[in-house]
């Protein structure tokens, strides 16, 4: 089993960043990607990012692409998500998941943190 910490979530203003992180341990090195989701009130959750551990490639929403950032810190067991000129439709529930195969869904989660965007 894999535990997974969110953190770095807060409010900011539009066109502003916040960088979250996700701290993971437990069995950690079964994995084969870790992904941000995110859930915005009376909405369906959402995929934003995923990175595969094994080279560090990288997946973004449509939404997000060239504004968000996902990376990873094999030694920590930390990924982190950056994200800039964020918007008001950014604000959210983040999640980081992780993949354990290319085959399977996403099952293990985090607990979430709030980003809070204000107009």
């Amino acid at each position: 089993q894999v535990q997974l910490v969110e953190s770095g979530g807060g409010l900011v203003q539009a066109g502003g960043s916040l960088r979250l992180s996700c701290a993971a341990s437990g069995r950690t090195f079964s994995r084969y990607a870790m992904g941000w989701f995110r859930q915005a009130p009376g909405k369906d959750r959402e995929f934003v990012a995923r990175i595969k551990w094994s080279d560090g490639s990288t997946m973004y929403a449509d939404s997000v692409k060239g504004r968000f950032t996902m990376s990873r810190d094999n030694a920590k067991n930390m990924v982190y998500l950056q994200m800039n000129s964020l918007k008001p439709e950014d604000a959210a529930v983040y999640y980081c998941a992780r993949k354990f195969s290319i085959s399977s869904q996403y099952d293990s989660w985090g607990q979430g943190t709030q980003v809070t965007v204000s107009s």
